[in-house]
């Protein structure tokens, strides 16, 4: 493990109390400590038949792969690569422990997903010292209790200290306090700036804004009238580290496994075996889906409110499309029901489904749902009651103990 990238100066605590901290490839870090063998083999996490890269390590980047290429490319690239299955029974536990670590630094610590939170250690400086200090104990906290490395950038705000997180990397630390930044970051391409993908990038480029320096030379103003109100202003904070400076404990979730998924949303998604525009075999996945959801919903006591399905089509475009409900719910057949009527508002399929995802978001507890009242006429189909018999049987004996019988084709 090998400190670089570090400050010229000592940085502060009130002027940089934002630490970003990153596992560095983390699916395939934990995937190769538990077999040492591959530690110089070029390796993914991910990959197969028709996925997707989740994971690289290091070695298998230095043959151009990255995560989210197709295991097929990744291939092409590297003949020799080894591919080995995501195993969230393991990187799930790790992960927490992870986050564990980071509260023993600090409580307040914002989770973005399995691998990576912001620490405010603006309250530690006194037990930890200053947040380089802090940094690198937690960087040696890290590789002691778990055998992997992590980056981890500081700063004042939330966008910098991602930023400078990414360019720690592998295994180090940045700073970029408030008086160096438009030292470190203007020269940079606006691709870099956290938040802003390929196509507002390609869209920046189109009109002669390369470079971050570019962008924070035009007025808010005209950044407002050239690219939309809240974009324009977004980019021209971004463009100035005047982002979001402070944190909000817990995590957003998302459709992964995020230590934060209960408090904001619980999802699952698979990409097919082929390619389809089948509407029965979708539904088919949408109900599979959904019932892996409402039964982590339920055994988390949760409820949501809003069902949400991500579609990715077979050019790797990706929608996104969500319903909210008139009550909250954890009932399979809600969420499947739901999930099912967005699909088929997308329209005839213009190309074949390669992903599917469903997810329930605005989590609360299941303690706030009151009992609800039939509308007059309507029957109480016993949904409820019937999925918690299928919980009752499945963790006596095993998830395959009881599945609906349109899953059994």
């Amino acid at each position: 493990m090998t400190a670089r990238a570090t400050p010229e100066e000592p940085v502060d605590t009130a002027r940089c109390p934002l630490l970003h901290v990153d596992m560095d490839a983390f699916y395939a870090s934990v995937a190769v400590r538990d077999r040492p063998e591959l530690r110089d083999v070029p390796v993914v996490v991910g990959g197969g038949h028709r996925g997707v890269v989740l994971s690289a390590n290091y070695p298998a980047r230095a043959y151009g792969i990255r995560s989210g290429m197709s295991g097929g490319e990744a291939r092409r690239l590297c003949p020799p690569l080894v591919e080995v299955p995501p195993d969230f029974d393991v990187l799930g536990p790790v992960s927490k422990a992870i986050m564990e670590t980071f509260r023993g630094f600090t409580p307040v610590v914002e989770v973005m997903s399995l691998d990576e939170a912001f620490l405010d250690v603006r309250g530690a400086g006194r037990l930890f010292g200053t947040p380089l200090e802090i940094a690198e104990r937690v960087r040696v906290r890290i590789f002691e209790e778990h055998a992997i490395t992590c980056s981890v950038g500081i700063a004042a705000s939330v966008s910098v200290a991602k930023l400078a997180s990414r360019r720690a990397k592998p295994d180090g630390v940045l700073a970029i306090p408030p008086e160096r930044f438009a030292e470190v970051v203007h020269p940079l391409d606006v691709g870099e700036l956290y938040g802003v993908g390929a196509a507002t990038r390609e869209r920046l480029h189109r009109l002669g804004l390369t470079t971050v320096g570019d962008l924070a030379r035009i007025s808010v103003g005209e950044l407002r009238r050239m690219l939309g109100g809240h974009l324009g202003g977004h980019l021209h904070a971004l463009a100035w580290g005047a982002d979001r400076d402070h944190l909000l404990p817990g995590g957003a979730g998302t459709f992964g496994f995020g230590e934060g998924v209960p408090e904001g949303s619980m999802g699952a998604q698979h990409t097919l075996y082929a390619d389809t525009r089948d509407r029965a075999e979708l539904a088919r996945e949408l109900l599979r889906l959904s019932s892996r959801v409402a039964a982590r919903l339920r055994a988390a006591d949760k409820i949501g409110r809003t069902v949400a399905i991500a579609i990715r089509w077979s050019d790797f475009t990706t929608i996104n499309r969500s319903r909210t409900l008139p009550e909250p719910t954890d009932v399979t057949d809600d969420i499947y029901r739901t999930a099912l009527q967005l699909l088929d508002a997308l329209g005839p399929r213009r190309l074949a489904v390669r992903l599917v995802g469903v997810r329930v978001e605005g989590l609360r507890p299941r303690t706030s749902l009151g009992g609800r009242q039939l509308v007059l006429g309507e029957r109480d189909p016993g949904w409820p009651e019937a999925d918690r018999a299928v919980d009752r049987a499945t963790g006596r004996f095993g998830s395959s103990a009881v599945r609906r019988a349109s899953l059994l084709h």
